[in-house]
């Protein structure tokens, strides 16, 4: 009489020889979450980098209307419509933007803030922090800084931005300095 137990390495050498799909399967449930994260963080990466070059697009065509037009002194509300316009596919973003334009003395050099104040988006009327137009020759900081939510806050890259700042929301910020033109 002959013992059948088997060695369980026997067991595990068979399963391997086997060709039925089942090494197919294990594969494809090892590599399919992390290639999702990856395309889902692409597809979040994209939206970001794209928000951002609207951001500074409209941000460049704003500063040369300003710089060009010395002459004409334009409110918060003026230059962050003239920004949003030349941003084009930022959804609601005279209420996701904000604005701050510092006049910067050379000769008396003091650093701006560190960061632009970033648009509360519970209040959104509320002014912004520092606005002030130049006048001829002025040396002119413009910041904007808009919040914008991620497409998937709770997955890949999208998880982690919405966790950068406490309101679920990550920040994109756009600066440009220019000398106010004579008139």
């Amino acid at each position: 009489m002959r013992c059948t137990l088997q060695s369980p390495f026997g067991r595990f050498r068979r399963f391997r020889r086997r060709t039925a799909g089942g090494v197919a399967t294990i594969e494809f449930v090892l590599m399919f979450l992390p290639m999702f994260v990856l395309s889902v963080s692409g597809f979040e990466l994209g939206l970001l980098m794209t928000r951002q070059v609207m951001l500074e697009r409209g941000m460049d065509i704003a500063v040369r209307e300003v710089r060009l037009n010395t002459g004409q002194d334009y409110a918060e509300t003026d230059l962050r419509r003239s920004i949003c316009n030349g941003a084009g596919i930022i959804q609601d973003c005279m209420t996701k933007v904000r604005l701050e334009m510092l006049r910067i003395e050379p000769d008396n050099w003091t650093d701006p803030p560190a960061q632009a104040s970033c648009a509360n988006l519970s209040e959104p009327f509320e002014p912004a922090r520092n606005f002030e137009n130049g006048n001829q020759n002025h040396l002119m900081l413009l910041r904007a800084c808009g919040k914008f939510e991620p497409m998937l806050p709770d997955f890949a890259l999208g998880w982690t931005l919405s966790r950068m700042y406490d309101d679920q929301h990550y920040r994109l910020y756009a600066t440009s300095a220019f000398v106010m033109e004579p008139r």
